[in-house]
């Protein structure tokens, strides 16, 4: 697959609108393409790719070495966009040369220097016209804005590969680019990828809402009930040489919160809502930091999204992370289990791990509806969005399966 090839792809994608539309435009280019520029392809749609000594200065260099630079400046000042105005603005040359392939692009972008970058985009520019030089461009600064999301991408390769996307999450975040044992996989060429459940996401089990024909058939006495804390749900990911934070949708955010990473010195896998809270002094009980207040979500909004954390906005707007759930524990793997015996493993859990900027989320206790409808009103104003139904012989299952929780 070329550049040129690729480009094409980009193009179509980012003029269908439908969501059907661009899953079958990906399906079919997993179906055509050929390894390993399909594994590509997909990295640079899923935030995959990364050029470390390609930045913006070396399309700027390159740019300065071949374009009148006061027609750029004010080119660049209307376009307002640097790879958009580069490609628009590049001479055609009349050298016949073949577009190089996605696979030879990314290789040598990942293998190039600061001082040979400008003159190695020169050389490709020429050998492209102005859409595929945009696509390039936008392939090394990883601008695709092409409205596929990695979500949407992993769906169209579940849905090629005859998957469900929970199989295609399991076994991605142990995966790297081009995904060659993944492809081999769904194929049909190849056995499911082997990965370490000690570096990798799991997806995430999430609750359904509660509808009043549900609420009329249930049977409150084989549910528990717990606060469902106003933050954004994680997946903390710890065991040797591996210390994770995972957003519900398989995010790494690790970097945006060192205050929780510096504490996942533990061999478990655990399900949690991400909160800011001032926690209470120490009362010298041997149970470390009291039970913290927690903030507003506005307040976790300012964590959020970071590329940097300053030693001020972690001392304003400390990170706590409240426990839901445990998945593995020192390797073994509890999702098979249910709730009532994983609840109590969790319990059990931390109380001999004691980790600090934790606690649990409490279970709280009612006796039917009335009662649950009473706990919700008054907990307004308690950073709290509401409460789960949870039955107590579910088992931990990715995705949204109707039933288990509400």
């Amino acid at each position: 697959m070329s550049v040129a090839a690729f480009a094409r792809l980009i193009e179509r994608l980012a003029f269908t609108p439908s969501r059907t539309g661009k899953l079958a435009l990906l399906e079919d280019h997993f179906r055509q393409a050929d390894d390993p520029d399909r594994g590509w392809a997909l990295a640079a749609l899923t935030g995959g790719l990364a050029f470390p000594a390609v930045k913006a200065g070396a399309i700027r260099a390159a740019a300065a070495a071949r374009l009148d630079p006061v027609l750029f400046a004010a080119s660049y000042d209307f376009v307002g966009d640097l790879a958009e105005t580069v490609a628009l603005m590049w001479p055609d040359t009349d050298v016949a040369t073949e577009a190089p392939s996605l696979a030879d692009a990314v290789q040598r972008l990942t293998l190039a220097g600061r001082t040979e970058a400008p003159a190695l985009l020169a050389a490709w520019l020429d050998r492209l016209d102005d859409s595929a030089r945009l696509a390039f461009l936008k392939l090394v600064t990883g601008g695709l804005r092409v409205g596929v999301s990695a979500r949407l991408a992993k769906t169209a390769l579940a849905r090629f590969g005859g998957r469900a996307p929970e199989e295609i999450e399991e076994v991605w975040h142990g995966l790297a680019p081009p995904y060659l044992d993944l492809f081999a996989w769904l194929d049909g060429r190849g056995e499911r990828p082997q990965v370490d459940h000690a570096a990798t996401f799991r997806p995430l089990m999430l609750a359904t809402p509660l509808e009043d024909a549900d609420a009329a058939a249930l049977d409150l006495s084989a549910y528990a009930a717990e606060w469902k804390w106003d933050g954004i749900r994680v997946q903390l990911v710890a065991g040797a040489a591996v210390r994770r934070i995972y957003s519900r949708s398989g995010d790494d955010i690790t970097d945006a919160f060192p205050d929780i990473a510096e504490h996942l010195g533990f061999d478990a896998v655990l399900d949690g809502e991400l909160l800011v809270a001032h926690p209470k002094a120490d009362t010298g009980d041997g149970a470390g930091e009291g039970t913290p207040e927690i903030a507003p979500f506005n307040d976790l909004q300012q964590r959020l999204n970071r590329k940097t954390v300053t030693r001020r906005m972690l001392a304003e707007h400390p990170a706590w992370v409240r426990l839901y759930d445990i998945l593995f524990d020192a390797g073994e793997d509890l999702r098979p289990l249910a709730f009532a015996d994983r609840r109590a493993r969790l319990e059990a859990w931390f109380a001999r791990t004691r980790p600090e900027r934790m606690d649990l989320s409490p279970l709280v206790a009612f006796s039917g509806f009335d009662e649950l409808a009473a706990l919700r009103r008054g907990s307004r104003g308690r950073a709290i969005e509401g409460l789960m139904l949870k039955r107590t012989d579910s088992v931990y299952v990715g995705g949204r399966p109707k039933g288990p929780w509400f």
